[in-house]
């Protein structure tokens, strides 16, 4: 049976922030990409929610949550998590986090390890100097209204080589629409976190899973942002940690291939139990 998924608001200093929540067990928490929101993980919630309680939020700036009355960094974002689980009364929990989602969930399981159970992390790309560089450049263009409407067709052309549907693009765009007159916070937040991230996934010892769409790694390739081959990077810096690909992901997988995702996540959170080597 389809498990039904609520929607609800967490009230904090910076404002307020929309989750998703649904289903009984052991808690779940899914972190999106930017400028998604928690509609990225509209497929796979009710899958998870057979078994598990599962969670879902807007980050702030992106979605139905506030924009934030500053700059956001991926150690801010880390305390928003913080503070949905401390509202829920969840102790401890596993995150699922995607591309800037798994920035967060990485932050979380290194600052705060004593609240995460397992931790599963996909696309995390390896930006060099060049894509350091490059996510300058997206920060500094950002997202803005043209006074002839033609940022709407720019937006919607953007992913037509990947998003699959006229469907699934058009959820893109809402969430693509309230992230516009904005600053690109997590562009931002991510381009700053770049310089501590290896040492920070290094400080994680929670048994982790790390999914990558190959499709979604190629682009970012293309994109200039992060060369393929150093990808598993992630893997060499978590010493309890396995790769999981997808040959066929995109950056639009979540939505696109949730069975094949939630049944790799599933298997992980209910078996894997890798000893951390010493």
């Amino acid at each position: 049976m389809k498990q039904k998924i609520k929607r609800a608001f967490l009230d904090t200093e910076d404002g307020q922030i929309l989750y998703r929540i649904g289903g009984d067990g052991e808690p779940l928490l899914l972190l999106h990409m930017n400028p998604r929101s928690s509609d990225e993980y509209r497929e796979l919630m009710p899958i998870f929610a057979q078994n598990r309680r599962v969670m879902a939020m807007d980050l702030m700036g992106f979605g139905d949550s506030d924009k934030p009355p500053r700059m956001y960094t991926i150690p801010d974002y880390a305390k928003t998590v913080i503070a949905l689980l401390d509202e829920l009364g969840i102790e401890k929990t596993s995150i699922f986090g995607n591309h800037t989602g798994a920035f967060v969930a990485t932050e979380v399981a290194a600052a705060y390890p004593e609240r995460v159970e397992k931790l599963i992390i996909g696309n995390v790309p390896g930006f060099g100097e060049e894509g350091k560089a490059k996510l300058g450049e997206l920060y500094d263009i950002g997202f803005k209204i043209k006074e002839d409407g033609s940022h709407l067709m720019q937006r919607w052309q953007a992913r037509s080589r990947y998003v699959g549907s006229a469907q699934l693009n058009h959820r893109w765009i809402l969430d693509d629409l309230k992230c516009f007159g904005h600053p690109l916070y997590a562009v931002w937040a991510v381009k700053e976190y770049c310089l501590e991230a290896e040492a920070r996934l290094q400080m994680i010892k929670c048994p982790t899973l790390i999914l990558w769409g190959l499709d979604d790694v190629q682009e970012f390739e293309r994109l200039g942002l992060a060369k393929a081959e150093n990808r598993h990077f992630v893997a060499k810096a978590i010493a309890n940690s396995k790769e999981v690909e997808f040959e066929a992901g995109t950056i639009c997988m979540m939505n696109q291939m949730p069975e094949e995702v939630s049944k790799v996540v599933i298997e992980f959170l209910n078996t894997y139990e890798k000893p951390i080597q010493t």
